[in-house]
């Protein structure tokens, strides 16, 4: 014969509770998105049509010389943004540079929301967006160059929304700068990330 302390519930007992309550609470979710009309959104999402989430970068969008590429700017495209988003900056950032300390290769921006992507190549000089500083202090596109050696560096490719229309902030901010002038007027953001090494 078991015995129980008084007040206490089987782990069964207890389970059942909370399954029927987890079910009431995503049943009573449903009938509040179904009664207001409004449907869940998929979020933002970004993409390169270069490689694939933790995938190889093409060497063509690597940094010229003995960097092994040709510094050709990655294509990124954006879908699903937030409301309200009227612009878009995108960055290209490498945590695993400068010994931990990070590397920004790409900083463009006021960028059209409803253009919906930067094709391969498009980060040159007369480019109907604004570019600040790299790391070189350039305003242009860097494209990768690792150490030799190195493990494969992670390069994050990150789309920021913004409610500023195009045109909006000034030209030649840096990735920090752009970062604290977005501040207030951001609306979401997302990444995808490739790996290069040489």
């Amino acid at each position: 014969m078991s015995t129980r302390r008084p007040g206490s519930r089987s782990r069964s007992g207890l389970l059942s509770i909370l399954a029927i309550a987890s079910v009431s609470l995503i049943g009573a979710c449903t009938v509040t998105s179904s009664a207001t009309g409004s449907r869940p959104s998929a979020g933002m999402k970004v993409t390169s049509s270069a490689f694939s989430e933790n995938g190889r970068i093409p060497a063509e969008h690597a940094g010229l010389g003995d960097c092994g590429g040709m510094n050709v700017s990655l294509p990124v495209a954006w879908t699903n943004l937030p409301a309200n988003a009227k612009s878009v900056a995108v960055l290209l950032w490498d945590p695993d540079g400068a010994n931990g300390l990070g590397v920004s290769h790409w900083v463009a921006y006021n960028i059209a929301a409803d253009r919906r992507q930067l094709k391969s190549g498009e980060a040159q000089a007369g480019a109907d967006f604004a570019m600040g500083p790299n790391v070189s202090g350039a305003a242009a596109y860097r494209g990768m160059c690792p150490p030799v050696g190195d493990l494969p560096h992670h390069y994050t490719l990150t789309v920021v929304a913004s409610e500023l229309p195009p045109g909006a902030l000034p030209a030649g901010l840096g990735r920090d700068a752009l970062l604290g002038a977005l501040k207030g007027h951001a609306l979401g953001g997302q990444s995808v990330v490739g790996l290069y090494s040489r």
